[in-house]
């Protein structure tokens, strides 16, 4: 495809923030395709679009990816596998949801659960300490994190702390 007459994406609009009505069509993507700057994309309608953002952004579920020459695409999350995480009560959850953020892992948080991608080394640990485990397929959009969206995947190379470093008091590489 021609890039110079491919249309433009150059805004992103939050779910519930932009008309629905002017969809063109909507893009399927995982987590790691939803944390982008400039990429092509193809939705799922056949409209071929160049995402290109001043900076890169995490695409929720819902938003609308505003087209330079009018209308917009809807960004809709990709069901992937991951690993459920419940607990006996709230306060075991909540000492789960500790260990994990320990680790700086990606977590979504929903009332009751958790999500994780699936890591073994991580679900053996959740198992040691109690949990109730269950692997599903389900669009992941776990939290944003204390020092922003950067903690888009497990990946993720340089690890900044923009308002300095911290200590763990403990051997855990970053």
């Amino acid at each position: 495809m021609d890039q110079e007459n491919t249309p433009r994406a150059t805004e992103v609009r939050r779910a519930g923030t932009w008309p629905e009505a002017e969809a063109r069509d909507t893009v399927l993507v995982d987590f790691d395709d939803r944390w982008r700057r400039r990429k092509l994309y193809t939705g799922q309608g056949g409209l071929t679009f160049l995402l290109d953002l001043p900076e890169a952004a995490v695409l929720r579920d819902g938003d609308g990816l505003a087209l330079a020459t009018g209308g917009f695409v809807r960004v809709q999350a990709a069901p992937e596998p991951l690993v459920e995480i419940t607990a006996a009560s709230r306060e075991h959850l909540a000492r789960l949801a500790w260990h994990l953020g320990n680790r700086h892992l990606p977590t979504q948080i929903e009332g009751e659960r958790l999500l994780i991608r699936d890591d073994h080394v991580i679900v053996h640990m959740l198992e040691g300490l109690g949990a109730t485990l269950r692997r599903v397929d389900a669009p992941f959009d776990p939290e944003g994190g204390a020092y922003g969206e950067h903690n888009h995947s497990p990946a993720h190379q340089p690890h900044h702390h923009h308002h300095g470093d911290h200590d763990h008091h403990h051997d855990h590489e970053h």
